[in-house]
């Protein structure tokens, strides 16, 4: 019970750190230790790491709100249509053998991080201010669709590809990029914790409750670092965060 102890708080600050700081889904981190040190079932681990997320997403979402740094109005498309293409890409992957490609968004993970090392995002709130509505929802549905699919056909990757999105297509400058892939993430998780819990049952209890009060601490604390950051450092600090948990889930992975 003590070792169980541990692995959750672990693993729920991690994910709560990748999250508030830079929008991770903390499946990316629950998931696989909950499955590798612990022994549980893939699908209960993952169901466990989406309501860790729900939780988790709202606060950071709330502490990026309420310092102005979160797109509610093109967040609300994205979700749709990120929600509505999920449903498409799992219809899709049940139709095409050994789709999965669990190892996607751990390496995204890694590269994502060193991406922001090697080439800091310093995009302003301005760039987005002068677009039209129009392309703002456009570019927002495509972009919610593109990222939904990848989720439902592959099963993994949505913080990382809103991230990468928000902030290299849509030219979101870092913290309203994350601030608003937190926002939209707290209905993805969700959405997707309710349908496991409807499909495979009640998870275990013990390990929920403790990975979903260290992730919501993790997140809480991150988020109020990550808005008082510089957008030099808050880069440093989003591409140290991903680099070594991608790094640790990739040394997991080929050791665990």
């Amino acid at each position: 019970m003590f070792w169980k102890l541990i692995v959750c708080i672990i693993a729920g600050l991690g994910a709560g750190v990748g999250t508030g700081f830079a929008g991770m889904s903390a499946a990316a981190v629950i998931s696989p230790m909950l499955i590798t040190f612990l022994g549980f079932p893939a699908y209960e681990a993952v169901g466990i790491a989406l309501a860790s997320d729900v939780l988790a997403s709202a606060a950071s979402a709330y502490t990026y709100g309420k310092n102005k740094n979160i797109d509610i109005k093109n967040g609300l498309v994205m979700l749709a249509a990120v929600l509505v293409f999920t449903m498409a890409g799992s219809y899709v992957a049940s139709l095409v053998p050994n789709a999965s490609m669990g190892s996607f968004s751990v390496f995204m993970t890694l590269l994502l991080g060193i991406k922001f090392l090697v080439r800091p995002v310093m995009n302003t709130k301005e760039a987005q201010e002068g677009k039209t509505l129009r392309q703002k929802v456009v570019q927002s549905i495509i972009c919610g669709a593109f990222i939904g699919m990848i989720c439902g056909f592959i099963g993994a990757g949505g913080g990382m590809m809103m991230l990468l999105i928000l902030t290299s297509v849509l030219g979101y400058e870092l913290k309203t990029a994350v601030g608003t892939s937190v926002f939209i993430m707290t209905f993805t998780a969700l959405t997707g914790a309710l349908s496991h819990f409807a499909i495979g049952g009640a998870p275990d209890v013990f390990a929920l409750v403790v990975c979903v009060a260290a992730t919501l601490l993790g997140a809480q604390v991150a988020a109020k670092i990550a808005n008082r950051a510089q957008a030099k450092t808050l880069n440093r600090i989003t591409g140290g965060v991903l680099t070594g948990l991608g790094a640790v889930m990739i040394a997991m992975k080929l050791f665990g």
